[in-house]
């Protein structure tokens, strides 16, 4: 063997190093912590640009009124801006029921003990009110029930329910 380095690096012992592969940090699930879900109140910023966009395109359009430049089109638009915005402020209203509360809200009006179940934060309506779907499972192996729940996410009433027997059909021996 030549001085020069190979793929292969040698112990005291005369053992082979073995390489491991290893997730990288951001992907190993074992150091995540609890999950922070957006606020739906986010919405409001860009309402807000909106707002003194479409304002100061109508402040523009009154300053420069008559002049070449500058038509109607810009107060329109203008105004289409502020209603858009103003329509944002109203539909970012605040997420107050998180994730665990939409769960357990959930598992007490399905009337079975639950198992498996995940959560979609959707929007519903005209204002866009954030609600929670939470899609359930019956605890046992392979689960006899399901059901899905949407809860409110302002409230935490819960504004619809359904639960059935599990229709899906597991065969074990092919587990």
């Amino acid at each position: 063997m030549s001085d020069d380095s190979t793929s292969e690096d040698h112990t005291e012992e005369g053992t082979v190093d073995e390489h491991v592969d290893e997730l990288p940090e951001d992907l190993d699930f074992t150091a995540a912590g609890p999950i922070t879900f957006p606020n739906n109140n986010r919405r409001r910023i860009p309402a807000l640009i909106y707002l003194v966009l479409g304002a100061g395109a109508i402040a523009v359009s009154i300053a420069f009124e008559g002049d070449a430049t500058v038509n109607t089109g810009l107060a329109v638009a203008g105004a289409l801006l502020a209603v858009f915005g103003i329509y944002g402020l109203f539909a970012g209203r605040t997420l107050n029921v998180d994730d665990q509360e939409a769960f357990a809200t959930a598992g007490a009006i399905v009337g079975f003990p639950v198992g498996h179940s995940s959560a979609q934060q959707v929007w519903r309506g005209w204002l866009s009110t954030p609600t929670w779907r939470i899609l359930i499972y019956s605890a046992e192996n392979p689960p006899k029930n399901r059901g899905i729940v949407l809860v409110d996410g302002i409230s935490g009433d819960i504004v619809e329910w359904f639960a059935e027997e599990n229709p899906d059909q597991w065969d074990p021996d092919q587990a």
